[in-house]
């Protein structure tokens, strides 16, 4: 099975988000809005297939990295996520909380060993 397919999002807490978002539209280009700039891509073994990498400032003050004291957290895109999970936990990593599942795709969380929460993501496209 393979397990990630790409990079789904790039998140870091900031002092002022929205200063932060307008910094990088003025000075690179990267147009977004409160919910992050969205970079498209195609796959390169399935070029019809299209998917994105989101880039998104958060408040200092999020808990949405949690349990992870670092200020920063990656998103990976993966095929299969309820397998992979049964996969991880098997193997001994650490599962953080439950799959949560939106009308864009399944997420779950897992840490890696030196505690940097990673967001696992199975887009529905």
């Amino acid at each position: 099975m393979k397990k990630v397919k790409g990079i789904g999002g790039i998140f870091f807490k900031s002092e002022n988000p929205d200063q932060m978002r307008e910094w990088y539209n003025k000075h690179l280009g990267i147009e977004g809005d409160k919910w992050g700039s969205v970079f498209h891509w195609r796959e390169n073994d399935n070029p019809d297939k299209q998917n994105q990498t989101v880039w998104n400032p958060f408040p200092k003050d999020t808990k949405y990295f949690t349990p992870s004291r670092k200020s920063f957290m990656l998103n990976y895109i993966v095929e299969n996520l309820e397998e992979l999970i049964a996969e991880l936990k098997a193997e001994g990593v650490k599962i953080v909380g439950e799959i949560q599942v939106f009308d864009y795709g399944k997420f779950a969380w897992i840490q890696d060993p030196e505690g940097n929460k990673i967001e696992l993501w199975e887009p529905f496209n």
